[in-house]
């Protein structure tokens, strides 16, 4: 059985465990496109001849950018944040305002990876104000991926970075590639305020959007998509027009130790010899949606 590898990065819904039906149900192609680049566990368990990696976060591809270029400098020079020194409430914040104060983008990228590792349960977060606001994670002693940065350097060199819309990427794909889509997920509950689950960055509109762009890639363009979301009577309803196969995955979905539970979990596959039927209009979705 192939080795996986694990993300350097600690990240929020990050597909470490999904790699093997994630991975099964990918096409061949030339190229793997990810618009929601996340972490990279898709990235670093496939093995496609050349990838496209976007996300919409610009620390987050920064970083990926400097780790490809100088991966033996970044580990010198970050391996110097891991210490018992700065393993405390009072150096954190004053390292996470460092960040904050920063217009330095290697300096940035060095303490995004102090950040991410010494943050609360590695959470990526942002003011309104654009600050990084993720409180003091209080571990023993975080861990230096060292191994895991020299395996994703490695692998990047097969990898361009974007840090664009979902939109933009989709418009520069062609024919041969395949596109990975890991977006915002969709609430859990079907009566969910969309208006405030907006401020996390993915609207119910964008949600429609890249469903629709989705199966226009694949029936119009002949580029497979696949999606990974919630189970929901939503998400059912947006990816209509894909072959859908539902998995359970252990989540932990509160603060508390007792707080994993199963999810239901929704991929769904759109391919180009797929009879295309009409995408559910946005109005039909929001009347199933609303309270």
């Amino acid at each position: 059985m192939k080795k996986k590898h694990r993300a350097f990065l600690k990240w929020a819904g990050g597909k470490y465990n999904l790699v093997e039906p994630i991975t099964a149900l990918l096409p061949a192609g030339n190229k793997l496109v990810e618009p929601f680049v996340g972490a990279g566990s898709v990235f670093l368990n496939t093995d496609y001849p050349s990838y496209v990696l976007n996300d919409v976060n610009p620390d987050l591809i920064a970083l990926f950018k400097f780790i490809k270029r100088r991966p033996q400098t970044f580990i010198t020079d970050a391996r110097k944040l891991f210490t018992a020194q700065t393993n405390s409430t009072e150096a954190y914040y004053a390292l996470r305002q460092n960040f904050n104060d920063s217009n330095d983008a290697y300096e940035r990228a060095l303490l995004f990876l102090y950040l991410n590792r010494h943050g609360y349960n590695g959470l990526c977060r942002y003011n309104q104000s654009g600050g990084f606001n993720v409180p003091f994670g209080q571990y023993r002693k975080p861990y230096f991926p060292q191994a895991e940065i020299e395996i994703f350097a490695e692998k990047a060199q097969r990898a361009t970075f974007t840090c664009m819309s979902f939109e933009k990427v989709f418009r520069r794909a062609r024919k041969g590639d395949v596109i990975y889509c890991d977006p915002p997920y969709a609430p859990l509950s079907a009566t969910a305020n969309f208006t405030s689950y907006a401020t996390t960055g993915f609207s119910l509109d964008q949600q429609h959007e890249l469903a629709r762009r989705a199966a226009h890639a694949a029936h119009k363009r002949k580029i497979p998509v696949l999606i990974s979301n919630h189970d929901t009577d939503l998400t059912r309803l947006l990816y209509a027009d894909a072959d859908l196969q539902s998995l359970q995955v252990s989540r932990f979905i509160s603060p508390k130790a007792d707080g994993r539970t199963k999810v239901a979990e929704l991929l769904a596959l759109y391919t180009p010899n797929l009879a295309a039927s009409n995408v559910i209009s946005l109005a039909q979705v929001k009347r199933k949606v609303a309270p």
